[in-house]
């Protein structure tokens, strides 16, 4: 069942090219649709343990795919927030069903990068998951589009490069007979070769959290993205570098992640609070949600980095559902777009026109800036209360952003929806048919998760328990 969890939307991307134009919506929805049911199923079995065959034996690379835990919790919220994107695709994007197509593959690369369980696997899709990102970008974006492009493959690809010769000399020096996750355990690297190796597996990781100063190609990928958000969305999903760290860095290099754990904690820190910062300057909703994004991500890498189990835990939860009501503020400011012809912070009077869509919006940024009550509390509380246990003076400092946070957003906020609306302006209408359904279900989500954390608790915690084993014995 994990193969088709895994490779069913690839299929139908691939099958979407031979479907009849006026059903292609239809037949994307439901393989989406499809993918999320395999997914909840798999929760409520318990998920699907390792499962290993032999696909280059030659070179000792594996097809090793498991699904339980963290990753069934980032596979369910990546197959959600695809089967919102194609949903929202459908309404808005003219002829989508190129669109349609390249959310499917990518939703595929996404699933498969966290099943792998064998590190070239996990490349392989981590590569996978790049290629559809930068056409969406090349093939939907605006005027300034080539650039950003460019800036974006530069810092992916050179990443990339360096994680895979750190995946190759994990393997050969520490004298594993594959790159499964499995067997580069049993065969640790140690020493200073370790270092050298995450620093490399770390690059990429990096580039992809992202994290100061490695998140230059960050702001202009979204600003130049198609004004729907679909894209960003997508964009969203693929903020995987925390996940590779807790998957594959923590546990393959555990004496390099102990040495260079205050170097990493101190530049979380300064990537949430420089983040914030930077946010109140912008004055275009996709600039200031990229920033806010990386911000949360600067508390992500915090909890990552400190390897205290509350905080830990609290990343992950917090990188899980800063992917859904991120994701949502930014086809919340696709819908702003469609209304006024705008993404200026600076509008006006949205409120009069579209109450509906400017509650909905407020409460999603609600969650994102930690309200109790909504998922987006639950990761950064217990993020800044495990890492006070590491460092207090850093805690405190990446802190600061979540004060920053409130301000930012709801100045901005302000000036879109509650300012006079300009004389003779368009006039607003408020959300229609499937939009309710995009910005309900990610908010009920938020909701329900900031209320009953339990079900998630339960998927991470197992997982936070077996790192710091890996830990424990990589450290002594």
């Amino acid at each position: 069942m994990i193969h088709f969890f895994i490779f069913l939307p690839m299929l139908a991307s691939l099958l979407l090219l031979l479907v009849p134009v006026r059903w292609r919506e239809e037949f994307a929805g439901f393989a989406a649709a499809a993918t999320l049911g395999l997914g909840v199923w798999m929760w409520a079995v318990g998920g699907v343990p390792t499962i290993s065959i032999a696909w280059l034996p030659a070179v000792g690379v594996t097809y090793s795919v498991g699904m339980d835990g963290v990753s069934l919790l980032m596979g369910i919220v990546t197959a959600l927030m695809s089967f919102i994107a194609i949903i929202y695709t459908a309404r808005r994007i003219p002829n989508p069903g190129t669109m349609l197509s390249l959310i499917l593959a990518m939703e595929t690369g996404l699933l498969g990068l966290y099943a792998a369980r064998d590190l070239v696997l996990f490349y392989v899709f981590f590569e996978d998951a790049l290629i559809p990102s930068l056409l969406m970008l090349a093939m939907f974006g605006k005027t300034h589009r080539m650039a950003a492009l460019v800036k974006f493959g530069a810092y992916t690809l050179l990443g990339s490069m360096l994680m895979l010769v750190a995946i190759i000399g994990v393997k050969y020096l520490g004298g594993s007979p594959t790159f499964a996750l499995s067997d580069l355990l049993a065969h640790p690297v140690k020493g200073a070769a370790q270092t050298w190796l995450y620093l490399g597996f770390l690059a990429a990781m990096a580039v992809k959290l992202p994290l100061f100063p490695l998140h230059a190609w960050l702001p202009d990928f979204h600003e130049q993205n198609h004004d729907s958000g679909v894209a960003d969305v997508m964009g969203t999903l693929y903020k995987v570098g925390a996940y590779g760290l807790f998957r594959f860095g923590m546990t393959l290099f555990p004496d390099a992640s102990l040495e260079l754990r205050p170097v990493l904690m101190s530049l979380a820190a300064f990537t949430a609070v420089y983040a914030a910062w930077i946010a109140f300057r912008q004055t275009d909703w996709k600039r200031l949600l990229a920033y806010a994004g990386l911000s949360h991500m600067g508390l992500v890498g915090l909890g990552i980095f400190s390897m205290e189990p509350t905080a830990v835990t609290g990343a992950i939860y917090l990188l899980a559902f800063q992917n859904v009501y991120t994701g949502a503020l930014f086809l919340a400011a696709g819908m702003l777009q469609e209304r006024v012809g705008s993404l200026s912070t600076r509008v006006g009077g949205v409120m009069t026109g579209a109450p509906i869509l400017a509650g909905v919006t407020m409460s999603l940024w609600f969650a994102s800036i930690a309200v109790p009550g909504l998922a987006g509390f639950v990761g950064e509380f217990s993020i800044l209360l495990g890492a006070y246990q590491v460092s207090p003076w850093l805690a405190f400092i990446a802190g600061l952003s979540t004060i920053a946070a409130a301000i930012y957003a709801l100045s901005a906020y302000q000036t879109t929806y509650w300012q006079a609306r300009p004389v003779g302006a368009v006039k607003l209408y408020d959300l229609q048919h499937t939009e309710w359904l995009v910005l309900g279900v990610p908010l009920a989500v938020c909701i329900a998760f900031g209320v009953w954390s339990a079900p998630a608790l339960h998927l991470i915690q197992p997982s936070v328990s077996v790192l710091q084993l890996a830990l424990t014995g990589g450290g002594s």
